[in-house]
């Protein structure tokens, strides 16, 4: 057994060392590495890179797409299970029973009430339909800080209810308003209700969709514009600790209080963003499957590239692989000695990709060179999401698909006789 583990070792060492003297081999003070080989070590390169830059502009989007809808409504929304599409809703009574219960549950890291109130702004010259989503004491205003462009967040005083309100720079553009201004916001119910608000702060998300529609105000003025008690809202929205887990949270939670009931008897809903919002998490799915073939496609021909390489290779080396048959060596591993070479090409071509697709990722990420309008794809600027496992991933397919494919051009060296190889030329 130790005397066919050394004959084994020994093969293997031939093997790689053979393969190493023809990649490294120079002629003159150039590498002896055919123009086409080239070519498709910088195919492999060039695909690879393109790979790296899909797949983080992909998942950037989704994320970016994501969080924005996320900002607006929350991981999760409980509401009252009688409650219609629209945002005129009915409303839940929350007690402090409850809200512990929420804190307290698995998976779950913040808690807020809500409401929403259909309204229409106008100003002296035009106006536009609204929503007023009303928010209270305990909400996080993380997103809109972040989306803050002029002006600031305005606070919840204890003992009144605020007319101060955020507006998004769509609205204000299309309306001609700015930070400082007040404006009168019309509500049909029984009767027609206005109430005048002072805009402190100007955001911008690039998702016109909402963007256009929601006015972020004080709790308590939709309450006041109902009649609700200090205790009903629109609904509750829960914050998970990883949206990877939000399917499984959410369903958890669905059933924790289905049976459950307010003061007055209604039964809480429970929804994920994803179910509050099919269409465009529908959407986003879709993108896994655009990537996936963008990636197949750039592999094939990064593959048929190096394929036509390593057949040039095995040409030029014919008279070589006679020699080496007549002295005894079998098709295996002389297939092993190309093998070998064609991983020392893919391998350096692998280390340009890499190197090309992170420094265009970088550069991206830092200085948002490539642009977007934001009204057709809801960001200002192509989206990066880097990783380091996705790039692992991206080098360990990459890698192994390539070395399969080098399998078939490889079987060209057992229709290699040595009489007629040797004269080849």
């Amino acid at each position: 057994m130790p005397i066919a583990n050394c004959q084994l070792s020994i093969a293997l060492s031939l093997e790689y060392f053979i393969a190493k003297r023809i990649y490294f081999s120079k002629e003159g003070d150039r590498q002896a590495t055919p123009p086409v080989v080239r070519i498709a070590m910088i195919g492999i390169a060039l695909g690879l890179a393109v790979m790296i830059l899909s797949v983080a502009i992909v998942i950037g989007f989704k994320k970016e797409i994501r969080n924005k809808v996320i900002g607006f409504g929350s991981h999760i929304q409980i509401t009252n299970f009688d409650n219609n599409a629209s945002y005129e809703s009915t409303p839940i009574a929350v007690s402090d029973t409850l809200l512990e219960h929420l804190k307290a549950f698995p998976g779950i890291t913040h808690v807020e009430g809500f409401a929403t109130k259909p309204g229409i702004l106008k100003t002296d010259t035009d106006f536009q339909g609204i929503v007023l989503k009303g928010v209270d004491e305990n909400y996080d205003w993380t997103f809109f800080r972040n989306n803050l462009k002029e002006g600031e967040l305005f606070s919840l005083p204890a003992d009144k209810a605020s007319t101060d309100v955020l507006i998004s720079r769509y609205l204000a553009n299309l309306l001609g308003l700015k930070v400082g201004d007040s404006f009168l916001t019309y509500f049909v119910q029984d009767d027609v209700r206005a109430r005048k608000f002072r805009i402190t702060g100007i955001y911008e998300t690039g998702f016109v969709d909402y963007d256009k529609l929601f006015v972020i105000a004080d709790i308590r003025q939709i309450r006041r514009l109902n009649g609700w008690a200090s205790d009903e809202v629109s609904g509750l929205e829960l914050q998970v600790d990883d949206y990877d887990h939000l399917d499984r949270i959410a369903e958890d939670l669905y059933f924790d209080i289905a049976e459950k009931q307010d003061r007055h008897g209604n039964t809480y809903y429970t929804r994920s963003i994803k179910e509050l919002n099919p269409m465009i998490f529908d959407w986003l799915e879709v993108q896994d499957i655009n990537v996936v073939v963008i990636l197949v496609l750039i592999l094939a021909v990064a593959g048929f590239t190096m394929i036509s390489g390593l057949l040039i290779i095995i040409l030029e080396r014919t008279n070589m692989i006679g020699i080496l048959k007549a002295l005894g060596e079998n098709n295996t591993s002389i297939r092993k000695i190309f093998l070998y070479i064609s991983f020392f090409l893919i391998g350096k071509g692998m280390i340009w990709g890499n190197v090309i697709g992170i420094v265009l990722c970088l550069v991206q990420s830092c200085f948002r060179v490539v642009k977007l309008d934001p009204s057709v794809y809801y960001l200002d600027a192509v989206p990066i999401d880097l990783t380091v496992f996705s790039i692992v991933l991206l080098n360990i397919g990459t890698l192994a698909a390539a070395m399969l494919m080098m399998l078939g051009p490889s079987y060209l060296i057992t229709k290699i006789h040595p009489a007629k190889s040797i004269r080849f030329e």
